[in-house]
């Protein structure tokens, strides 16, 4: 699959979004290793803590189906600049897919994208817990 499609299916997700309080839409699209994408938006709840960034829906989607091999995720936000992931969905991107491709899309349909070890260096592993 071609990143640009993935990354329209982050930004068509972004309808999914339901950023009650902070009206900030984010999107994103999982892409597995046989080609199957899920989709996510960020949802949130009158107790921050509880909220959910649209990364981590998709994934967790994902694995609540029994995908365990992803290719890419795409980031999609109404932004001028990318909107990266945050500390949580970084953790949970190393730690359920791997070294993956991260593609952020901005509010223009540019993309960037990085590894997942370009956006967090020296991650924090089951390695670390043996």
């Amino acid at each position: 699959m071609d990143y640009k499609d993935l990354a329209a299916k982050a930004i068509d997700a972004k309808k999914t979004a339901v950023p009650t309080y902070s009206k900030f839409f984010v999107g994103s699209a999982l892409l597995t290793e046989d080609n199957k994408i899920y989709t996510g938006g960020n949802i949130e709840t009158s107790s921050y803590g509880l909220t959910i960034c649209a990364e981590r829906t998709a994934i967790f989607k994902a694995f609540s189906e029994g995908e365990r091999k992803f290719k890419a995720i795409a980031i999609a936000g109404d932004t001028d600049g990318f909107c990266s992931p945050c500390g949580a969905c970084r953790q949970v991107i190393s730690d359920l897919c791997g070294e993956i491709d991260i593609i952020l899309v901005n509010k223009e349909q540019e993309i960037k994208i990085f590894k997942t070890s370009e956006l967090l260096p020296h991650a924090f592993s089951d390695d670390n817990l043996r």
